[in-house]
């Protein structure tokens, strides 16, 4: 069956199951590599994408239910959260393996998006559920906060 979906601002078209999830449309069908596969029942964050700018997971949502809502990846995300994340990711060196990072940013720019100035609670709320093996947490609550203060310059 071919479904269309508006990703990264362009129509495409798949042919493919409407129950096959959104991850694999993404990564097999797309090429778009950077929503990484984790676990496969949402409970890492690893293949976190925007869907009209809200954070889902795109391996627990089907390729049948996105309907027009914009599909958003990490090649993509852009806007002033994107790029205050980006940078404040790049300053306070967050990265250790990378795995979870596409995940972790669309996160925390979702957060930005509707909460410009996250409390340390707002961000452990909002950030719980995603995991890194790396364990680089404390770098990322600081690069969101960091993130934050220079969304306000």
């Amino acid at each position: 069956m071919t479904i269309k979906l508006n990703i990264n601002a362009s129509m495409v078209e798949v042919d493919a199951d409407p129950d096959m999830p959104l991850l694999w449309a993404i990564r097999d069908t797309l090429g778009l590599t950077g929503t990484k596969f984790g676990c496969g029942v949402g409970s890492c964050g690893a293949c976190t994408v925007h869907l009209d700018g809200v954070a889902v997971r795109s391996c627990q949502t089907l390729i049948g239910d996105v309907g027009e809502a914009k599909i958003t990846t990490i090649e993509a995300v852009g806007g002033k959260a994107g790029a205050a994340v980006q940078q404040a990711w790049a300053e306070m060196d967050v990265v250790q393996c990378g795995y979870c990072q596409s995940g972790q940013i669309m996160q925390a720019v979702s957060l930005l998006t509707d909460n410009p100035k996250p409390t340390p609670e707002d961000i452990d709320a909002e950030m719980w559920g995603n995991v890194c093996r790396c364990a680089t947490y404390q770098r990322i609550r600081a690069a969101i906060a960091r993130a934050s203060d220079i969304m306000e310059a």
